[in-house]
């Protein structure tokens, strides 16, 4: 996974939460060896997906095709997730997911 950092446009507004992001989330957390950077990537979208923390989610969603997950997957994940985290909110994530993967394939041809 590329070194992964918080917006520093941020930081003018807190300098510490930016620091905490870079340096303890995607500095340590991220890479802990106990899972890939594609089964972080999983939990992390479905967490986002659940709690509907849409502004953070699609961010995580590039960045777990990035890592490795397809379209398929993270569509089959948020299908489950309906089941568990409510209809709409799984909806909302495969709107966003569907828009990034389509993005992501205009981007490579």
């Amino acid at each position: 996974m590329a070194k992964q950092t918080a917006p520093q446009a941020l930081a003018a507004v807190a300098p510490k939460l930016v620091e905490l992001t870079d340096e303890v989330l995607f500095g340590d957390v991220w890479e802990r060896t106990e899972l890939s950077p594609r089964d972080r990537s999983l939990v992390t979208v479905t967490a986002l997906a659940a709690l509907y923390r849409t502004e953070q989610l699609g961010f995580h969603l590039k960045l777990a095709l990035d890592n490795g997950l397809t379209k398929e997957e993270l569509g089959e994940a948020l299908t489950h997730l309906a089941f568990y985290a409510g209809w709409p909110t799984a909806m909302t994530a495969v709107t966003q997911l569907k828009s990034i993967a389509e993005e992501a394939e205009s981007s490579a041809t």
